[in-house]
């Protein structure tokens, strides 16, 4: 998904607010195995059972680009993703895994290249063999999210989000912009125009003394779109 390429989680999950759009994000902790690797794509659920076969089943209908959401419940007594799991993504042309667990096989993961997101390696991996769910293939939760092949995965180094496929272009419209008004501040910081001095911060205090309702966000909007709130 290109127009991920020059954004962040955090500008997209700034824009899902503006936006009106859920704001679904990993729970925190989550990362990628190779720092700097990023993810995006449509979901690809699978909900694992202690069983690699769910993962085997779910490739089989992967459309190229496609993100596997591994739902292993948050578990943190087994690792549930290792070599065997991305080699097979990367023949399947899944663009990576993001992994409501842990992984196993750290080199080998690195080796192989295919991006993984997880809550950090541990070395043995199941021991349990559950009844496979009868939707396991439908949904992946993650944390409190449900996320299904109707839902775009992005991901950085910041997170993951998940956003609701027909309304991502938009998200990810809004995203740009304010990516681009808040490098334009940032320059102007290094230029030497404090962000007290852009956003008017001394007039801001003023009004509130007067006025203990005027809050930060308003006096924004009043500045116009050049101050991202």
């Amino acid at each position: 998904m290109q127009a991920f390429d020059d954004l962040s989680t955090p500008v997209v999950a700034d824009a899902c607010i503006r936006c009106g759009v859920a704001l679904r994000a990993a729970p925190p902790g989550i990362a990628p195995v190779v720092p700097g690797a990023r993810l995006a794509g449509r979901a690809l659920p699978a909900r694992h059972s202690g069983s690699v076969d769910v993962f085997l089943e779910a490739f089989g209908t992967a459309r190229t680009g496609d993100v596997l959401v591994v739902d292993n419940g948050g578990r943190l007594d087994e690792a549930c993703v290792g070599d065997l799991a991305a080699l097979e993504a990367r023949a399947a042309g899944v663009a990576g895994l993001a992994v409501w667990g842990l992984h196993r096989d750290t080199p080998e993961l690195v080796e192989i290249g295919v991006p993984v997101f997880s809550y950090g390696a541990y070395p043995p991996g199941p021991v349990r063999l559950d009844e496979q769910e009868p939707d396991a293939l439908e949904s992946a939760r993650f944390g409190v999210h449900t996320v299904t092949s109707d839902d775009v995965v992005l991901a950085d180094g910041d997170g993951v989000l998940f956003v609701a496929a027909d309304r991502v272009d938009e998200v990810l419209a809004v995203a740009g912009d304010i990516r681009r008004v808040e490098r334009a501040q940032a320059e102007r910081i290094r230029g030497g125009e404090t962000l007290r001095v852009q956003t008017a911060f001394d007039e801001y205090l003023a009004q509130r003394s007067v006025d203990p309702s005027y809050t930060f966000r308003r006096h924004l909007r009043r500045l116009g779109g050049a101050i991202e709130e």
